[in-house]
């Protein structure tokens, strides 16, 4: 049984270890409140931004269609890695690079992929084995419409210079503190909505409808690269909320179970003692 120093010893450590998780878990608890009401304010907006878009891509004839919709062969493809630039969050980053991983070695093995990372830890796990051609982690710095509005100008430009056939971004979805989702999402070529042909025919547009499409498409795919950021975002502050939290509880067992084996050995040095003291005493009165 270790002695008594060594034990005190680890309990103080542990106590310490207890006392920054705790720390950590309110911390990202007051942060998660505020993004999960950015993201939750934001999709309503963003998911009818894309239905109208979609449904408006539907209806264009072929050959006035959007370069943003020309389905090209895939040969080059870039995948857009979105994670966080600290850890101690569980699985969450994890899991974004597992997905990446995936698209990389199965879906498009037999592609040329490069990334782009969004998150310290995208780039420094893919870009030990991987090409990643840009790493955008300050943007969390100041996470703005504008700043994430460049990134999605960057990426669309390379999409329409031919550098890439297709752009897929892979991010969690924030559903609540305890559950992250990772989304696989086309980013280019945007996918017309099947079927919406005949629902958009009771509208006059003004100006015309391909107009309106050209203007849609740069917002509608800026908006939803910035809502996948903030998704992330919300969903990284849930995600260590949930991890510390879990080792805050680790800790106080752990802590609790020194503190028990501290106090048997503690017991069992004070008895020792007391018999020593007591075989003293017998051995002077003989």
């Amino acid at each position: 049984m270790a002695n008594l120093k060594e034990i005190r010893n680890r309990i103080a450590s542990v106590s310490s270890t207890m006392q920054i998780t705790s720390a950590m878990k309110m911390v990202s608890a007051a942060k998660l409140k505020k993004a999960q009401d950015a993201i939750t304010a934001m999709r309503p907006y963003s998911d009818k931004l894309t239905e109208l878009l979609q449904s408006l891509s539907a209806s264009l004839d072929s050959d006035s269609g959007s370069s943003f919709a020309d389905n090209r062969e895939i040969k080059k493809v870039l995948v857009v890695a979105i994670t966080s630039n600290r850890g101690l969050c569980g699985a969450f980053n994890t899991n974004i690079i597992k997905q990446s991983m995936l698209l990389a070695n199965e879906t498009y093995a037999d592609k040329h992929v490069d990334f782009i990372a969004i998150g310290k830890k995208a780039n420094d796990i893919l870009g030990k084995k991987y090409s990643v051609i840009e790493n955008h982690s300050p943007v969390y710095d100041d996470l703005t419409f504008d700043n994430v509005a460049l990134i999605a100008e960057d990426l669309m430009a390379k999409f329409i210079d031919g550098a890439y056939d297709r752009i897929d971004i892979v991010y969690n979805k924030f559903k609540n503190a305890a559950t992250q989702i990772v989304m696989t999402e086309q980013f280019l070529p945007i996918v017309p909505m099947a079927g919406n042909e005949e629902e958009s025919g009771d509208y006059i547009f003004e100006p015309s409808k391909t107009e309106i499409v050209e203007q849609l498409i740069p917002k509608s795919l800026k908006t939803q690269l910035y809502k996948g950021i903030r998704d992330s975002f919300a969903s990284e502050h849930g995600a260590r909320m949930t991890a510390m939290h879990k080792a805050t509880d680790n800790a106080t067992e752990l802590r609790d179970q020194l503190k028990l084996t501290y106090n048997k050995a503690r017991q069992a040095a004070i008895t020792n003692e007391i018999l020593e003291i007591v075989g003293g005493a017998e051995a002077l009165n003989n």
